[in-house]
């Protein structure tokens, strides 16, 4: 008697697979079929437990951030009370009180290279519910060449496995911020369609209203099924750069600095750093739209990195430039070690292309790649990096590409 699918009933000659069992077979179509009526089963279930969620308290949750970050205390507090609060907001259950607990929506600000996006890479790693970054500057309006605003929460639904009970209780960081600011206040004729247009799209999701999402994206499936999700309980956390909105804050302080006292408010002014004093008006100045910045309640800034913050960057969190190398050349069984004055080196080199800690790793690899290059191919079981090789492979590469 010949086998067949005890599913189907079809013979092996009549399937690519058939898969023997205990007390009988099943055929490759029959398993694809049950395996998607398993994945459209879980997808009723939500695996997001609130009942045994396990959630950090905010100092926890900094000290976790310590260990791949340097620096940036103050961006590091506001993100974990925000984040702790976001939990607490999902557990909790509304009594007789009638008190609605608000999401606070996160803006950071700081310069190029300072964490931004890595808080946001490395919070995620700790955290138990959906979350998803996006991009700011491929928004535009709908109905224009690029992604529509509702192409967040289909990243956010992608996250959670299209899971939408668990989507709606996730974190989305939406980076690169200040790209969408307003172009200019002069009306023109022609729209601004990934400025201020972007900003009017995105006040419905992050004050909190039910949006329908396509599951596939936007208008390359135009057929497809719309899911409603409600963003009410969904924390956005945004972060941009602000090129040049320490001019704005420069030029408002200078402004309020007047009267008997005039000389000693400005002798207080730290004018290296000039974004500890960002205020929710400069991100107006900046073009941010009023509407937007009042549901972004909660603004904090990231330091600039001095020459000391770069200096640990290179060696101290987990995941590290310097252990990086070292741990590649180390799955070749070759010892990598350098000199402590290439670490001075490298961070000169960074402080002088001012691009913060993206210019350390940008350096690195023009020091590191002749060797990674050759030494798998050589004998040498131990290398030491020194300054006199540093110097020779940067001398070789030219200082814009490095800048760029």
């Amino acid at each position: 008697m010949q086998d067949k699918c005890s599913f189907c009933g079809r013979t092996r000659n009549e399937v690519n697979l058939l898969i023997a069992g205990t007390d009988g077979f099943i055929c490759d179509d029959c398993a694809t079929q049950a395996y998607d009526i398993v994945q459209e089963e879980m997808r009723g279930k939500s695996n997001l437990n609130l009942d045994n969620l396990e959630v950090k308290k905010p100092i926890e949750i900094k000290s976790f951030l310590d260990q791949y970050v340097i620096g940036q205390n103050e961006a590091k507090k506001h993100l974990a009370v925000a984040v702790y609060n976001h939990y607490k907001r999902l557990i909790h259950k509304p009594g007789n009180d009638d008190v609605e607990i608000e999401k606070s929506n996160i803006v950071m600000v700081g310069r190029t290279g300072t964490g931004k996006t890595l808080l946001a890479r490395t919070i995620a790693k700790m955290l138990h519910v959906p979350f998803t970054i996006v991009d700011a500057t491929v928004l535009t309006e709908a109905g224009y060449v690029g992604e529509d605003i509702e192409s967040i929460l289909t990243r956010l639904l992608q996250a959670a496995d299209y899971d939408v009970e668990a989507a709606e209780k996730g974190i989305v960081f939406i980076d690169e911020l200040d790209k969408i600011a307003r172009k200019g206040d002069n009306p023109s004729i022609t729209r601004d369609v990934s400025g201020e247009g972007v900003q009017q799209g995105l006040l419905k999701l992050l004050e909190g209203s039910i949006v329908n999402v396509p599951p596939q994206g936007g208008r390359k499936h135009p057929d497809q099924k719309m899911i409603p999700v409600n963003t009410k309980n969904i924390l956005f956390i945004c972060g941009g750069a602000f090129d040049g909105i320490e001019k704005k804050i420069a030029a408002r302080m200078n402004s309020m600095v007047v009267g008997f006292h005039a000389s000693q408010a400005i002798e207080k002014i730290d004018r290296e750093n000039f974004l500890q004093y960002i205020a929710p008006q400069d991100l107006k100045s900046f073009g941010l739209i009023p509407e937007i910045i009042g549901r972004l309640p909660v603004l904090t800034y990231l330091e600039p990195l001095d020459r000391q913050a770069l200096r640990n960057i290179l060696t101290e969190p987990k995941n590290a430039i310097i252990r990086q190398y070292i741990k590649l050349f180390e799955l070749d069984n070759i010892t990598l070690k350098f000199d402590e004055e290439v670490y001075e080196y490298i961070v000169d080199k960074a402080i002088e292309f001012k691009l913060g800690a993206r210019g350390l790793r940008s350096i690195c690899e023009a020091i590191m790649t002749d060797l990674m290059f050759e030494v798998p191919s050589q004998d040498k079981k131990e290398i030491t990096v020194t300054k006199a090789y540093a110097e020779e492979k940067l001398s070789h590469v030219h200082t814009q590409k490095l800048r760029a």
